[in-house]
């Protein structure tokens, strides 16, 4: 069996996991305010296009496209959404561990400067979620 087969087999089976737990996700609506200021057009692109259409076609769950975005931009050195996306992963799910883990994981594909990133990322927002509590 072709290695392309076997790929398009395994996402076929994660297609399937991946529908069964799909909830709406929504842009976060800090970063919308944002790109507003820098684009009013790219801004509703990224609302409507990316986060209403992408991120809730089935397939994959909201839970792993996080895992996969924190990955990606950690691994290409795209920090700059990092702190919004391990924010919008700990709401679908994923745990503060699991994003460790993965930083830890791909620092060996990646880069170790890269999961350094990603981890300074993580506790810069645990530390936010940490004022958040005790400001409650």
């Amino acid at each position: 069996m072709k290695i392309q087969t076997l790929i398009i087999f395994t996402l076929i089976s994660l297609s399937d996991l991946g529908a069964k737990e799909m909830k709406q996700v929504k842009a976060p609506r800090a970063s919308i305010e944002k790109m507003k200021e820098l684009s009013p057009e790219f801004a509703k692109l990224t609302d409507e296009l990316l986060f209403n259409d992408i991120w809730n076609r089935p397939g994959l769950s909201p839970r792993d496209k996080s895992l996969i975005t924190i990955t990606v931009l950690t691994a290409t050195g795209k920090s700059e959404q990092l702190e919004s996306h391990i924010k919008l992963g700990l709401e679908n799910g994923l745990t503060e561990s699991e994003i460790e883990s993965a930083m830890t994981h791909i620092a060996f594909y990646a880069g170790w400067p890269s999961a350094v990133t990603g981890l300074q990322k993580l506790k810069a927002v645990k530390d936010q979620v940490k004022d958040q509590k005790e400001k409650k």
